[in-house]
């Protein structure tokens, strides 16, 4: 089922049918390495959190990318690590293009043509099908945008998605996310037009808490909706914080959650102690090269699942 309003979403949480009968958190993550960075033309167009005037560091950037990858290997977590190719640029933020749930990989339709030449990578697609066996659902040729774990953040244990509209993901789109991620409920609604994904200003952590950015919504009905399939476990940020990609946020396991530094310094300090109070492990990592791209930690990792 698919709603569009704050009242319908609300209702259907009163009518206590999600159950959480899936699986919270990741088995596994796997990321795309950095090749000779760059910032993506391309990507500009529509981002803006990306400002194509300033100078980047290749080196760093991949230091930055390596550090992540080791750190979540050392919360116990399987890591895999695919190389990146120079004629994408963006192809360090895999989450978008690939998704999974048990037994499914998912391939998303991506907006700009750099992407969707990293959608039809051979490398990630066998690793998934011929060796992990999981069954193909390929969006890319289809007639619609779908950014995949960009444009719908999802609560993976009650099977329920959010979904904001904006040019990196159409009805159709969700519509075919909804189907393929096999989703019980999900709430679509519109971002406002300066917003690309909606992992940037919302994060579901471990399918028991939620952060997010109210002023990032058209309705600010929408956003308190949303609070309300949390309860108790809301953390509010503002547009400044949002902008240092606190939004971007991901668990990868029930106790550790991964954030970047620069986020995690830009959170006022009692924000920071309510997500320690919901027994999180914060793992701040600095990746603002990586940031330069748009992008932040959450959009570098792909779950399996």
């Amino acid at each position: 089922m698919i709603v569009t309003t704050p009242d319908q979403f609300r209702a259907q949480l009163r009518n206590d049918w999600l159950t959480a009968d899936s699986a919270a958190v990741p088995r596994a993550v796997f990321l795309v390495e950095p090749a000779d960075f760059s910032l993506s033309r391309q990507a500009a167009r529509d981002n803006s959190y990306m400002d194509l005037t300033v100078g980047v560091n290749p080196g760093l950037a991949i230091e930055q990318h390596r550090d992540l990858t080791d750190r979540i290997a050392a919360c116990g977590v399987p890591v895999i690590r695919f190389p990146g190719r120079r004629e994408n640029p963006d192809d360090l933020f895999p989450n978008n293009v690939f998704g999974t749930i048990p037994g499914r990989f998912i391939v998303g339709a991506m907006l700009h043509p750099e992407r969707q030449q990293e959608a039809r990578r051979c490398d990630i697609r066998a690793f998934f099908t011929d060796l992990m066996g999981y069954r193909e659902v390929d969006l890319s040729g289809r007639d619609l945008v779908a950014e995949l774990t960009g444009a719908l953040v999802m609560d993976r244990s009650r099977r329920l998605g959010f979904c904001g509209l904006t040019g990196r993901v159409d009805v159709r789109g969700c519509e075919a996310m909804h189907d393929a991620f096999e989703l019980a409920l999900t709430f679509r609604f519109d971002l406002k037009p300066e917003e690309y994904h909606t992992n940037v200003v919302m994060s579901v952590l471990a399918s028991r808490a939620l952060v997010i950015c109210p002023d990032a919504f058209v309705d600010p009905e929408v956003p308190a909706a949303i609070g309300e399939a949390f309860p108790g476990h809301v953390l509010e940020i503002t547009q400044v914080e949002k902008e240092a990609f606190a939004g971007n946020c991901l668990a990868v396991n029930f106790n550790d959650l991964f954030i970047s530094a620069a986020a995690w310094r830009a959170l006022a300090p009692e924000k920071r102690r309510l997500l320690e109070s919901w027994d999180f492990a914060i793992h701040a990592v600095e990746l603002d090269e990586i940031e330069k791209a748009g992008g932040s930690l959450r959009c570098c990792i792909g779950e399996i699942f």
